[in-house]
């Protein structure tokens, strides 16, 4: 049976496993689970992620979700997956493990509801928080901070001093391409100042073209939606009635 992966390309982690497999040549069915319309809180949904969240997979009988431990899977469990992306090694494998699981308490925990409080609140017809856009800022910048000057420490492109991207630089990085949602000069703000982030970003995109940009597409065409969305003044009803609208697939 192939492996089906249920996903929403609006998802950062759906999309770091999206490019995963079309990398490595994995043959997948996408399902998507359209977050936009709660399809993720249906009872079917349910049934194979209990989380009612995305990414989740199955490969025959076997159900899994969370996006760091689906990466782990298909990195040991398909043939052909070159040993960069996950090492056999135990000590490389190890470092990169310390990068995923700090990943959701750190960099995740700032750069998530930042992007939402700062911008995308209003589609849900929520008003912004600058309050809390202030804290995930703070913690935002601490972890692209941290990735400087630890895991991106040496001669190493990729993190823990790699030559080639594993599944750890995948996932964090497209976790930062969410602030591509953010208006050009607020995210210049937040990634000017990291060289090395930046250059990063753009060595693992290269990395994995063209799925990469294939995967992250539908940032930029959601973008230039909120462009023309209405401007201060709008109420909260208007602005929750184009939340479909706003978030439709193209």
């Amino acid at each position: 049976m192939v492996l089906k992966l249920y996903v929403d390309r609006l998802s950062q982690p759906s999309r770091a496993v999206l490019i995963f497999c079309k990398a490595n040549g994995i043959e997948f069915d996408e399902v998507l689970v359209d977050v936009a319309k709660g399809q993720q809180r249906s009872p079917e949904y349910a049934e194979i992620n209990p989380m009612k969240n995305v990414p989740a997979i199955v490969d025959g009988r076997f159900k899994l979700f969370e996006s760091h431990a689906i990466l782990v899977y298909l990195a040991c469990a398909f043939p052909g997956v070159a040993e960069h992306w996950y090492p056999a090694d135990l000590s490389r494998r190890a470092k990169i493990d310390s990068v995923l699981h700090w990943h959701h308490s750190n960099l995740r925990a700032g750069a998530a509801p930042y992007v939402f409080n700062a911008r995308l609140a209003p589609i849900f017809g929520l008003p912004l928080n600058p309050r809390v856009a202030a804290r995930a800022e703070k913690l935002l910048s601490g972890s692209l901070a941290k990735i400087e000057s630890i895991w991106l420490k040496g001669k190493g492109r990729f993190l823990v001093g790699s030559s080639q991207p594993s599944i750890a630089d995948l996932s964090l990085v497209c976790e930062i391409m969410q602030l591509e949602l953010l208006d050009k000069e607020d995210r210049n703000r937040l990634l000017g100042p990291h060289k090395k982030v930046q250059q990063w970003i753009e060595d693992t995109r290269h990395a994995t073209r063209p799925y990469f940009d294939e995967m992250h597409n539908i940032l930029f065409k959601v973008k230039e939606k909120l462009a023309r969305m209405p401007a201060e003044g709008a109420t909260s009803k208007t602005l929750a009635g184009n939340k479909k609208q706003i978030l439709s697939k193209m």
